[in-house]
């Protein structure tokens, strides 16, 4: 999953390096990071099974979604931000960041909003939460979370498929 998210932020940070030494020195890092994994789990054709085929499928489309929720999000806040004749600096300095360029990382998804963040910004920008923080869990995380279920012998619990990627 690691890998797939890292594919994208290289291609978010390749766009945003042409403007920024900042984001350029950090893609070359993170495609260091891209290869050296590369080299290991995919280069021995004898090591790749059609699980490690399969599981790589659905890791490339939960980060697909993940890309397009935080693609969605950036768009929402940065149409509230015009409306109130607002930009991305005056955003930084309302949320208590001093730095262009983190800003820009939060915004593109670059860096995790934090949740209080969050709450700022939808509270002042009134923009739902649903927009703001995705609500769906991994097939990793929903398996551990009903696992834990079985676990505790409490067959009542379900949990719900709304808002979940894989159903």
């Amino acid at each position: 999953m690691d890998y797939e998210r890292a594919l994208i932020a290289d291609r978010k940070l390749r766009l945003l390096s042409k403007d920024h030494a900042h984001f350029k020195k950090l893609r070359r890092q993170l495609r260091d990071i891209i290869v050296c994994y590369e080299n290991a789990t995919w280069n021995n054709v004898d090591n790749i099974t059609e699980e490690k085929l399969h599981e790589r499928a659905i890791n490339e489309r939960l980060a697909e979604s993940e890309r397009w929720f935080i693609e969605e999000r950036k768009l929402s806040i940065r149409k509230k931000l015009k409306e109130l004749n607002l930009n991305q600096e005056d955003l930084a300095f309302l949320l208590g960041h001093k730095s262009k360029t983190h800003m820009s990382e939060l915004i593109n998804g670059i860096r995790p909003f934090t949740l209080k963040d969050l709450i700022i910004i939808n509270r002042l920008l009134h923009i739902e939460m649903a927009k703001l923080i995705p609500l769906y869990l991994s097939p990793e995380d929903q398996l551990k979370v009903n696992t834990a279920i079985k676990q505790l012998g409490k067959p009542q619990l379900k949990l719900s498929n709304e808002n979940s990627v894989f159903v």
